[in-house]
């Protein structure tokens, strides 16, 4: 009894501390509940985003190297020459030699746009990736909302089919119904057990690709997103706020300013520097010392100047298409989006009224069924029917939300 005693206080502390710390862990790993957070979840392990974090220190340094004094760092040299190998007579000779390069005229300033609009590219990359990405996440979101529904309806098929089975057998074996009518529901039980183990392979399916996706397992639920359709006059403006087409407009403008720095940069930089020289001719003669200044200005290079300029020639026209195609794509994208969100609409509104339809006709045959008024094929036809109505709407709910955010994914809203 007293050593029980002494391990209770023991005891009470280790179940503190586990405690504590499965509550640390809870606190630590915030389960996704909302697309929004799901798509946070698989950005952190998208391979854009490391390389996004990277070339913001690049950037960073290209600004600095635009808005710095010169071009370029400066150069130290130093020479010194004797003649201890030969004579030895106490000849000395030492130079050093400070250089540095030059910013030619107007150089500097298209030098710091080109950083300044390759920052700004940057920024305007990360949205546009993160939306790429963002359409990813909505498509798996969906696709296991889907793959759950099937998989539930598949489960509720067995259940009432499991469940008229044992009705039938009980009639069966009374005498009430035929041999015929039992083997009828055997097969629609082994139907339904067939029709659960696709729809559970579906539904691992589709969360092993949500979970390689996102690094975790989906949310218990899965809520929609709401979509509001544009005008089409509202169209002609829209789509210059778009992520992509922002991106593509930063890309331009970068080109733009390359373009620029060729037209600025006809020659290599010029070299401005100072040097300090002391000698003396033999160990009795005292050191001379002087000073001098040396300007190096290297001519033009046609031949590469014209190169280069070929290139920012050919990026900026690529440039230039390729936002051209996307301001017609992306408000041909909205209004298909639109479109199909509407159809989708229409489809789960007739989606209801057959299952409410199917329903009753079954409450029917089952009331009809159960008093000797029709037979067993008429109920599972009744069935059928009412299962395939139900599960046409669950189908076309998703496929709604999923238009949801499919227009959403056009309009360039990010969850």
């Amino acid at each position: 009894m007293l050593s029980q005693r002494r391990h209770a206080p023991v005891a009470w502390v280790v179940g503190l501390l586990m405690g504590l710390s499965l509550v640390h862990k809870a606190q630590a790993q915030v389960p996704t509940e909302t697309l929004a957070q799901a798509l946070d979840a698989a950005w952190t392990r998208s391979p854009h985003a490391v390389a996004l974090r990277a070339r913001q220190d690049e950037t960073q340094a290209g600004l600095e190297l635009a808005r710095g004094l010169t071009p370029g760092p400066a150069s130290v040299s130093v020479n010194h020459l004797n003649d201890r190998l030969n004579q030895n007579i106490g000849r000395r000779e030492w130079e050093f030699e400070v250089s540095t390069p030059l910013w030619l005229p107007g150089q500097k300033r298209v030098r710091a746009s080109l950083a300044e609009n390759v920052a700004i590219e940057l920024d305007v990359r990360h949205a546009s990736l993160k939306l790429q990405m963002a359409a990813e996440v909505r498509e798996a979101w969906w696709r296991v909302a889907a793959a759950r529904d099937a998989a539930a309806l598949a489960h509720q098929r067995l259940d009432t089919a499991q469940e008229l089975e044992g009705s039938v057998m009980r009639r069966f074996k009374t005498g009430d119904l035929a041999r015929v009518d039992a083997n009828l529901v055997k097969a629609e039980r082994l139907t339904a057990q067939a029709e659960l183990l696709d729809a559970e392979g579906g539904l691992q399916q589709a969360m092993q690709g949500y979970r390689v996706l996102m690094g975790e397992d989906a949310p218990a639920a899965l809520p929609a997103e709401h979509a509001q359709p544009q005008a089409l006059e509202a169209l002609s403006t829209a789509y210059l706020v778009h992520p992509q087409v922002r991106a593509l407009q930063a890309l331009t403008e970068v080109a733009q300013s390359r373009l620029a720095v060729v037209d600025a940069s006809q020659r290599e930089a010029p070299e401005l520097a100072v040097r300090w020289a002391t000698q003396r001719g033999d160990g009795m003669t005292p050191y001379d010392q002087a000073v001098g200044v040396k300007l190096t200005i290297p001519l033009s290079s046609g031949g590469r100047v014209r190169q280069d300029g070929a290139a920012a020639q050919a990026e900026l026209a690529q440039a230039e298409a390729a936002l051209m195609l996307a301001q017609t794509s992306t408000q041909q994208e909205v209004i298909r989006a639109q479109s199909e969100l509407d159809i989708a609409l229409r489809q789960v509104v007739m989606a209801q009224e057959r299952q409410a339809l199917t329903t009753d006709n079954l409450t029917l045959a089952q009331r009809s069924f159960s008093v000797g008024e029709s037979d067993l094929p008429t109920l599972m036809r009744a069935r059928a029917a009412s299962h395939e109505a139900q599960a046409w709407f669950k189908r076309q709910e998703t496929a709604h939300a999923l238009a949801q955010s499919r227009l959403l994914q056009a309009q360039g809203v990010l969850p």
